[in-house]
């Protein structure tokens, strides 16, 4: 099995910024992209970030020079950097890997539980 492990949530006041940390742990042979989503009252989950084993990331439009996704590939860590919060940033986030499992030919998805991001004054 495989764990992902999320902590940085927190309140926060508009134009503040806030870490989210996720660490894999567990039966890992490999990971290929990992990133983060999260998903507002009454909407749906919706990619935020995205890192690829190759160093490619993706960022939703929204967040575009707010926010930087970066991994620590030696340690299977993915961090999301969030400054110049807004009040629409508010949400769950959940970290998310595509993982290699020891044992077998193929890779999964992982989830973590989840921490929530409140940016309110």
């Amino acid at each position: 099995q495989v764990q992902l492990v999320e902590s940085g949530g927190g309140l926060v006041q508009p134009g503040g910024s806030l870490r989210l940390s996720c660490a894999a742990s567990g039966s890992i042979f490999s990971i290929d992209a990992m990133g983060w989503y999260r998903q507002a009252p009454g909407k749906e989950r919706e990619l935020v970030a995205r890192i690829t084993s190759g160093r490619t990331k993706n960022y939703a439009d929204s967040v575009k020079g707010r926010f930087t996704i970066s991994r620590d590939y030696t340690k299977n860590t993915v961090f999301l950097q969030m400054n110049s919060l807004k009040p629409e940033d508010t949400g769950v986030y959940y970290c998310n890997a595509a993982v290699g499992v020891l044992g077998s030919p193929h890779e999964f998805d992982y989830w973590g539980q989840g921490t929530q991001v409140t940016v309110s004054s």
